[in-house]
């Protein structure tokens, strides 16, 4: 038996598409075609390997758009996407891919092909199989074919970056962004003040508000009638500036702007790996505890005396950032260089930190090799099972992605 490892784009964060022993790759990158897309129902059907960003330029002249977006688009493959679950920029608005995802065409270890790759919203008939599929990281069939449902492209588009003074306020000014921005939110976005100071530091870029903030945030809204989206817009930013809630922020005014405003939160981790490495951590905590846990590692790797400013130290930075609208937290901790210690100091607190919490070891990223001894943290040990079990039952012989988290 020869063992296979499905590889769309491979930029994947946890190992989840690399060989691990002699395992044969099977790329997905030539099967590229979009088949077929449907103007009045939003239903787009493509091949695994279409790249994101393409299939997305691909919609825009449809008016449409793809109801996912990440930092990788321009590499990343709809495959890859769907079979690790991505999340990304816009699920706050548009919900996950168990909600967008139609249908799918799926080889099987045995070679069975699975073709459901329907264009309908409803179809009560039984198992919903496709759903076994999103998430489960090639571990039980290579996704080969994709149906999805995909918005119309929003015509007004906007921006807004304020900071704040801590993490409460941040709490306060999201709850007043569902109240009063409701239908339009389609983002908010979280960052600390020294993934700012560390964006600034790298790229010399003048800040977008005067002075340094605790925190801050991005709110994107998206419509289809610029002037009542600009005029919501600018009333939630005056009434929790008027609150106090929000210290200072700004509205941008065109699409340069928008532009430059994103770039503060999408050039975070590029930023951070100026020095060396980073250790990535993207998890799912309750809002309430959301930002205590990069606090909590901040203390702990002080009390170790491993963070400084000079190179005497291994450690640059501990920052957070990520989907506040979906209580996804990317704790990131910039280094100099690999440390042992300090990764004593980090694995597994972190894991036991957030399973106290109920909250998850992996939002978005998905488990793959990296995270394969922590599942644990996040499932009961009757769930794991039963993950076993579909495993065993889909792939009798092990040779479909082996070695992961199942």
């Amino acid at each position: 038996m020869l063992a296979v490892v499905p590889q769309g784009g491979n930029s994947g964060l946890v190992g989840g598409s690399v060989p691990v022993f002699d395992e044969i790759v099977v790329s997905t990158s030539r099967m590229n075609n979009i088949r077929s897309f449907d103007p009045v129902s939003g239903a787009l059907v493509l091949d695994a390997g279409c790249i994101l960003e393409t299939v997305d330029h691909f919609l825009a002249e449809k008016n449409h758009a793809f109801p996912l977006d990440l930092g990788a688009k321009g590499s990343c493959q709809i495959g890859g996407n769907v079979a690790t679950n991505a999340g990304g920029l816009r699920l706050l608005r548009y919900g996950s891919l168990h909600g967008n995802v139609l249908g799918l065409e799926v080889v099987l270890p045995d070679g069975t092909i699975v073709d459901d790759l329907t264009v309908l919203r409803k179809n009560n008939t039984g198992f919903d199989i496709k759903q076994l599929f999103i998430g489960s990281e090639g571990t039980i069939g290579i996704i080969t074919g994709i149906s999805i449902l995909c918005p119309q492209r929003p015509k007004a588009v906007n921006v807004a970056f304020f900071g704040l003074e801590n993490f409460g306020q941040v709490q306060k000014a999201y709850r007043e962004a569902k109240q009063q921005l409701s239908e339009i939110l389609s983002a908010f976005e979280l960052m600390d003040g020294q993934s700012q100071d560390l964006v600034q530091k790298v790229t010399n870029k003048q800040r977008p508000l005067e002075g340094n903030h605790p925190f801050y945030c991005l709110v994107e809204t998206s419509g289809s009638n610029a002037g009542h989206d600009n005029e919501k817009l600018e009333k939630f930013l005056e009434y929790v500036m008027e609150n106090d809630i929000v210290s200072d922020g700004v509205v941008a005014q065109d699409e340069t702007q928008i532009r430059s405003l994103w770039s503060w939160r999408e050039g975070i981790p590029e930023c951070l790996g100026h020095w060396g490495g980073t250790y990535k951590y993207d998890v799912s905590i309750p809002l309430t505890d959301l930002y205590q846990l990069v606090e909590d590692i901040k203390e702990r790797l002080t009390a170790a005396d491993l963070i400084g400013d000079n190179d005497s130290y291994p450690v640059v930075g501990v920052v957070g950032y990520g989907h506040m609208g979906d209580s996804n937290l990317h704790l990131n901790v910039a280094t100099r260089r690999y440390d042992r210690k300090l990764e004593g100091k980090l694995e597994p607190f972190i894991y036991e930190w957030i399973s106290k919490r109920k909250g998850s070891i992996s939002a978005e990223h998905g488990l793959g090799l990296q995270k394969k001894p922590y599942i644990a943290y996040s499932q009961s040990q009757t769930k794991i099972e039963l993950m076993k079990q579909v495993k065993r039952l889909y792939d009798p012989n092990g040779i479909m992605n082996p070695y992961k988290y199942i």
